[in-house]
């Protein structure tokens, strides 16, 4: 596993999750309703991004950005700990700030581990019933596929871009867009640029060259969590795709490459 590609999967996939968790969860709704500041995060090699709260929202951006409080690692095996939980501390800049780190977002941490790796969380840990129990729940189903399909589609580019053998893949891929789209849930779509790099937003698209669309959000759930695969999708009608093929084979082994990453 490349260090610096799962930092970068950390800081432009995971964490960048946040911006939709707090429009999606209640709780981190009520949990950043009067917050009005901005949180930088610098790591060497990796890169630079900022979380904004304002206006009880949440917005992510990347790239160095002017924040109110920054959060700088000495290391991508630095900020790779931080996020997997172990006891470190960044550089702060602003420290009157810091308060924010240790109660909301903590919280907002806590939210979104319970919905992308509920499994792994205290009141779920070696209690399967419990945790099957609580994937009936449609309110939070929908929500935990939808920010595990953000995830894993931001994943998909950074490993792309970074991996020394995900790049061997980018490199496979021929410029354009490729649409990805699940019916009642999300719409994304990734950019095959110039040197092969790709990018990821969130929108549907028009021009896109490739596309594929998953039928329902159940089985868009038991693709991104490895419980069935493409060809049975095809088969059943639950998974479509149009246009230039070898972009979508090539783009499904970067998938792959995400859930090692993820795991």
């Amino acid at each position: 596993m490349d260090i610096v590609t799962r930092a970068k999967i950390n800081l432009f996939a995971v964490l960048r999750n946040l911006q939709e968790l707090c429009t999606l969860d209640k709780a981190s709704q009520e949990a950043i309703k009067d917050a009005n500041l901005s949180v930088g995060f610098k790591v060497p090699s990796v890169g630079e991004a900022t979380l904004v709260f304002k206006d009880g929202k949440c917005t992510f951006r990347r790239g160095d950005s002017k924040s109110s409080l920054k959060l700088i690692f000495l290391s991508a095996e630095h900020f790779n700990k931080l996020i997997d939980g172990g006891k470190t501390i960044p550089i702060f800049f602003n420290v009157f700030q810091a308060g924010f780190l240790l109660k909301t977002f903590i919280t907002l941490a806590d939210r979104l581990s319970y919905y992308l790796q509920p499994e792994k969380t205290p009141a779920f840990k070696d209690q399967p019933e419990k945790l099957a129990e609580l994937l009936k729940d449609q309110e939070y189903f929908n929500i935990s596929t939808t920010l595990t399909a953000c995830t894993a589609f931001f994943a998909l580019c950074e490993v792309g871009n970074s991996d020394p053998i995900g790049k061997l893949t980018a490199a496979r891929i021929p410029d354009g867009v490729i649409s990805c789209t699940v019916k009642g849930g999300p719409a994304l779509n990734i950019t095959v640029g110039k040197d092969h790099v790709m990018t990821a937003a969130l929108g549907e698209v028009s021009d896109w060259r490739a596309s594929m669309e998953f039928a329902d959000m159940q089985f868009a759930s038991d693709i991104l969590r490895g419980k069935t695969d493409t060809f049975t999708g095809m088969g059943t009608g639950k998974f479509a795709i149009k246009g230039f093929v070898p972009m979508l084979e090539n783009m499904a082994k970067l998938l792959a490459q995400v859930a090692f990453y993820l795991k």
